[in-house]
């Protein structure tokens, strides 16, 4: 979890980064990205692969009958059609969760942190048009997403029994009431 997660949910000790390896298998990346967050944090960041509902609902339990566990949904084909059940069960156990997609926080996650999808298919139309005008896609260099968003559903929050700091209220895109 980055720090902004960790004042969200100060509880958080240990975090699972839940994937599917099959639609994720760049999931190794996400766990660098990881190793890279201040030790100051305190959160362990474990991965938690799991390929079906059964696998989604024994790990996100698990999560809920320890203390100081903490949810991390990796960005892949898996957790977006599953978004609903992964919602669900965080809530259920009450288990804080970050999400990648901002849209997750308008159906009760409680937080997500990701890039702006929209800004990327905008920044998108000059590649299309680079190549209708001659340019061989292989020699386009690769482009990061340079727009992110936070979003937090301060219900949820409520739910959970976090109280959300000011700082992060202030500088999210979305907060849903």
């Amino acid at each position: 979890m980055a720090r902004d997660d960790k004042e969200a949910a100060p509880g958080v000790a240990r975090a699972a980064l839940m994937f599917n390896p099959d639609t994720a298998p760049h999931y190794y990346v996400y766990l660098r990205s990881f190793e890279a967050v201040p030790r100051s944090i305190a959160v362990e960041v474990t991965a938690a692969p799991v390929r079906n509902t059964a696998e989604i609902e024994e790990a996100i339990a698990r999560l809920g009958r320890e203390p100081g566990g903490g949810l991390i949904v990796a960005g892949d084909a898996f957790t977006i059609v599953h978004q609903h059940l992964f919602i669900r069960l965080a809530q259920q156990h009450r288990v804080p969760a970050v999400y990648f997609l901002r849209t997750s926080v308008a159906q009760g996650a409680l937080m997500s942190y990701g890039p702006d999808p929209y800004d990327n298919f905008r920044r998108s139309a000059s590649y299309v048009d680079r190549i209708l005008k001659g340019a061989k896609p292989a020699d386009l260099p690769v482009q990061q997403p340079t727009k992110f968003e936070l979003a937090i559903n301060l219900k949820t929050a409520r739910a959970l029994g976090l109280q959300i700091p000011d700082r992060l209220l202030a500088i999210a895109d979305e907060v849903i009431e």
